[in-house]
């Protein structure tokens, strides 16, 4: 029997969240119940382009032994009025959880929203998460043990073909992040297109296809569960390599 790749991991895990997922209803996407993450895609440029850096997860929790862009859980302390928008304490938890797991210091006012992740609704655990970029601060890499293994500034592409290989655990929204990185000249430009294109949001849904999972947002025409139109907006995800169609 073949031994499972690291990347079967999150294989299993997305064909279970197509079995408990139900359909999205239009509060889902602003449900004040779930909890909030951030991340930060930092980047840096390296000899043939940006390079990102991403962190090996231990081989435990939710995200085990996947490999992840910095971030956490919003705090309590993150907030400074319960009224205020959550994007500006997602930026507060951004910095902080970046400082606590690699010892690198950023400035709020640097990081640049990119998207943000709402997972399909009825699961046990839901995460928004919101995705900023940041041109990486000077400093050393300083890992706590205990929210990572191993670090590396990598660029986008290698880390996907690592990934098709079956070499790596990631997930859809590092993998999609990843992919939109990929040929890019330069950090300035990265960043540059983030912050005139505007952050995108991707409200899942998750279904079971003849091929296996396939994750759908709302540009995709069966995102609502009909079959009209042939707009495609879809991550297929059964089997390696993952297949990402954006079509209008």
């Amino acid at each position: 029997m073949t031994e499972p790749s690291p990347a079967d991991r999150a294989s299993r895990v997305l064909a279970d969240i197509a079995g408990e997922s139900r359909p999205r209803l239009p509060e889902d996407a602003l449900d004040p119940g779930i909890p909030v993450a951030a991340t930060v895609v930092l980047l840096r440029d390296g000899g043939a382009g940006p390079e990102a850096l991403l962190i090996e997860r231990p081989d435990r929790g939710s995200f085990a032994g996947a490999w992840v862009f910095p971030g956490g859980k919003l705090e309590q302390t993150d907030r400074l009025a319960d009224d205020e928008p959550e994007e500006d304490a997602a930026r507060r938890a951004a910095v902080r959880e970046t400082w606590e797991e690699t010892g690198l210091v950023l400035d709020a006012d640097t990081l640049v929203t990119l998207s943000v992740w709402d997972p399909p609704p009825g699961l046990p655990l839901r995460i928004r998460t919101w995705f900023f970029v940041a041109p990486a601060p000077a400093g050393d890499l300083v890992l706590s043990a205990d929210e990572a293994v191993a670090a590396d500034w990598v660029a986008p592409d290698v880390l996907l073909a690592r990934h098709t290989r079956g070499e790596v655990t990631l997930y859809p929204p590092t993998w999609v992040t990843l992919r939109g990185l990929a040929g890019a000249a330069s950090v300035v430009e990265l960043i540059d297109t983030a912050r005139t294109g505007g952050h995108r949001r991707f409200e899942t849904v998750a279904r079971r296809t003849v091929g296996g999972t396939t994750l759908l947002w709302p540009e995709d025409a069966e995102y609502d569960g009909s079959s009209e139109g042939t707009a495609r907006h879809r991550l297929e995800v059964g089997e390696l390599p993952w297949r990402y169609t954006r079509e209008d």
